[in-house]
């Protein structure tokens, strides 16, 4: 990186592997994603992030960054210029209008949940590989362990099981707190676990977010985490049944979600107030809620196995065999003003990492697509889910897949 004929950085690392390079005096990063080599010569599409602190003066925000890549051989191997600008503060109407513009694959809308960018950012707290902090806690589950059967063109977890239908269809609500890798990691070991046990009884998001902590899964509750940690731990220390916060002191469950659902700077409603003006920090839970009937550690439900997926027709089978899976990816400005039809990222910069539930996939007016669920409650998006592109790696949500299996002597009494 040159400025004023000035070397200000050189960086070397792995052209196909993802990176994030820290520019001088925290001044911003250049988030590389990684490609898929080998690369054919010629233009390619490159896949990266620049991002500057707000903190520079605007003067400084305009620049131009040459980034070249030299093999091994001494060959060129990559020249990109990118010319940076101070980020525009664009309101999701002016968002939501670009993307109706643009006759993409979706459609989107001004969220009623959010009014900026920042709310968005706090629920993002998934740790996505090529972050710093980023570790891999899981195997990748072998091809020799997935058989070798016909994948439907549609499927949807709640039709293949419709007795669970109230489970894998139930929409969550993380409230103002970053534990989506919680939620996304909960979420799907508690389909599975109904598909195998046939018990419909939530499980605690709020346990995995409060005590899958920092030394058992490098996870900071609300401050964010890694969901393939969180299946370690399901298998490891189990997790505890739960509901939402409508089910707090009803005694049903030892640890229902304790963070209240909230409206994120917007008029508030008796269902959703005002979120706080910061983030919750994150709950506790060392015993069960008063009125129910165990304790804390015999309410624990383990799961049988956890690992990772790769590759569209492995998670297709999975999904087939034994339920739900979650899935991690970058959010980008305009994902917040989903609406209907297939996300494409159209426009905005990326805001984060935040971690789903898949249930499924088909087709819609050409574009495969997978039927994700998102834990932001069932006034966001289609009734609180969304449809992503399939088979390209949209935003990463292939990349970062994990699971797991649910025994069926795990069974509540």
């Amino acid at each position: 990186m040159v400025a004023d004929g000035i070397t200000l950085l050189t960086h070397s690392g792995n052209f196909c592997e993802p990176d994030t390079i820290s520019l001088p005096l925290g001044t911003g990063t250049i988030v590389w994603a990684g490609e898929s080599c080998p690369v054919a010569e010629g233009p390619n599409t490159l896949s990266m992030d620049v991002t500057l602190s707000t903190a520079l003066p605007a003067s400084l925000a305009t620049a131009t960054i040459t980034l070249t890549g030299t093999a091994t051989s001494g060959d060129s191997l990559v020249c990109v210029e990118i010319n940076t600008s101070a980020a525009e503060e664009l309101s999701f109407q002016s968002i939501a209008s670009r993307v109706n513009a643009a006759s993409t694959t979706w459609t989107a809308e001004a969220p009623a949940r959010f009014q900026t960018l920042e709310d968005v950012k706090t629920l993002c707290g998934t740790i996505l590989k090529g972050d710093a902090t980023y570790k891999e806690f899981l195997d990748e589950k072998t091809e020799q362990e997935i058989p070798n059967e016909q994948i439907p063109t549609d499927f949807d977890v709640r039709t293949a099981w419709p007795k669970c239908a109230g489970v894998s269809g139930h929409i969550r609500d993380q409230s103002a707190c970053g534990s989506c890798w919680a939620f996304g990691s909960t979420e799907a070991f508690n389909d599975r676990r109904c598909i195998a046990t046939g018990d419909t009884t939530l499980l605690s998001a709020e346990d995995t977010a409060a005590n899958c902590g920092l030394l058992q899964c490098a996870s900071m509750g609300c401050g964010g985490g890694h969901p393939g940690a969180a299946w370690n731990w399901f298998k490891s220390q189990g997790v505890v049944t739960g509901g939402d916060y409508d089910d707090v002191g009803k005694g049903a469950t030892c640890g229902p979600y304790t963070l209240a659902p909230c409206a994120h700077h917007v008029p508030a409603t008796s269902k959703y107030p005002t979120c706080p003006t910061n983030e919750y920090s994150t709950p506790s839970l060392k015993a069960c809620q008063q009125g129910y009937s165990k304790s804390y550690s015999a309410d624990k439900i383990k799961a049988s196995g956890s690992y990772s997926l790769s590759g569209v027709a492995k998670i297709q089978s999975d999904i087939v065999q034994y339920g739900s899976v979650t899935a991690a990816f970058t959010v980008y400005s305009d994902f917040p003003t989903y609406k209907s039809g297939v996300y494409k990222h159209t426009t905005g910069s990326a805001l984060g990492g935040h971690a789903v539930k898949i249930l499924g996939w088909g087709v819609e007016s050409g574009h495969d697509y997978w039927l994700v669920a998102n834990s932001w409650n069932e006034q966001w998006g289609d009734q609180g889910l969304f449809k992503i592109a399939r088979g390209s790696n949209e935003c990463g949500i292939e990349s970062q897949i994990s699971s797991g299996t649910a025994a069926a002597n795990t069974l509540v009494v």
